[in-house]
């Protein structure tokens, strides 16, 4: 698999640069479905905007799904303040205290992109006294465009409005060290590892006993990603995300993680079981692990009513939802994983 890994790093940097916040995806899904068409695949937009393909395999009435999103955190414009900056609601789980000082694209719906830094309001250190106790909220935080505007009329006079979708910068960097730096890493890593796989499958002429399908989601980050477009003949869908990493978590970013439970309650007990045999018989870098505060597409589509049994895995993602860091190794894992768990 090692030779495939330039791709799904290649392909995790294309879809991070492209903005998609929760809402505002279509640039990333005709990208990614151009992308299922280059390695010879046949992928439909689903109405709600997502992407399904069809990767083969002979068994459709024991079919899997496997499932990736990439919508990401943002925000939206909801009042333009009296001296023209701007005040915003987050989409999904975007943290103000992540996002201080973080530059960001406003896009408007007929005027194009303009840029700006999200920042606490009367933001020089050397003015604001009460700097360091204020703690963050949307309520005192505010966008600073860049441009020579002073009031309402003139922010309003560029075609700024309320609704407009404001994106943040992903700051994406792949260290010497194969460090992968970047906002977004959660789901878009996983859409590059999920690529990969599917390069694999082809290029390798490859056949596998059930029949395979991707869901490249959108609305995943608030919560109905995967409420819907399941193919006929599907009995397990899993979800490829991020693993968790931090304080009573087993999991780092070498390796791949395979979720036992999550906040929605567990994972089907086959497919996990079946998951960590086949790490352990084909040598791969794993853990296990009970996310405290988590759901993934793999519970929204069993929350919607279908009845299929469930996983999740993914690659070790530290500082999730703020700016992210993972490893090749744990890209490399999970590509590993799917190969011994479907081939």
């Amino acid at each position: 698999m090692e030779k495939y890994m330039d791709y799904v790093l290649e392909q995790t940097k294309k879809v991070l640069s492209i903005d998609s916040p929760t809402g505002y995806t279509k640039d990333a899904a005709d990208y990614v479905m151009s992308a299922y068409e280059a390695l010879g695949y046949h992928p439909v937009k689903t109405v709600k905007g997502g992407v399904l393909v069809e990767i083969g395999g002979e068994d459709e009435k024991d079919a899997i799904l496997l499932e990736a999103h990439m919508d990401t955190l943002g925000a939206m414009v909801r009042e333009i303040k009296g001296n023209g900056r701007l005040k915003l609601s987050p989409l999904g789980g975007m943290n103000p205290n992540n996002a201080e000082a973080e530059n960001c694209r406003i896009i408007t719906r007929f005027d194009g992109k303009y840029e700006g830094t999200f920042q606490l309001e009367n933001a020089s250190i050397h003015v604001n006294g009460e700097y360091n106790d204020t703690k963050r909220s949307y309520d005192n935080m505010e966008v600073v465009l860049d441009e020579n505007v002073t009031s309402e009329e003139e922010t309003r006079k560029l075609g700024i409005m309320e609704g407009d979708i404001v994106a943040f910068d992903p700051r994406t960097t792949i260290t010497e060290k194969g460090y992968i730096k970047s906002r977004f890493l959660d789901d878009k890593l996983s859409v590059g590892i999920l690529l990969g796989f599917a390069k694999f499958l082809k290029e390798e002429n490859i056949t596998t006993k059930r029949k395979i399908y991707h869901h490249i989601t959108v609305y995943e980050e608030v919560g109905h990603g995967a409420c819907g477009t399941v193919p006929e003949g599907v009995t397990e869908i899993l979800s490829v995300d991020m693993g968790c990493i931090g304080d009573t978590l087993q999991c780092n970013e070498h390796q791949v993680s395979i979720c036992a439970k999550d906040s929605v309650g567990p994972y089907n007990y086959e497919v996990v079981t079946n998951l960590i045999k086949a790490a352990k018989e084909h040598n791969i870098d794993f853990a296990v692990d009970v996310y405290p505060h988590y759901g993934s597409d793999a519970d929204a589509a069993l929350e919607a009513g279908y009845d299929c049994r469930h996983g999740l895995i993914g690659a070790g993602v530290y500082a999730s939802h703020g700016y992210e860091r993972s490893h090749v190794d744990g890209a490399r894992n999970t590509l590993e994983l799917l190969k011994a768990y479907l081939v």
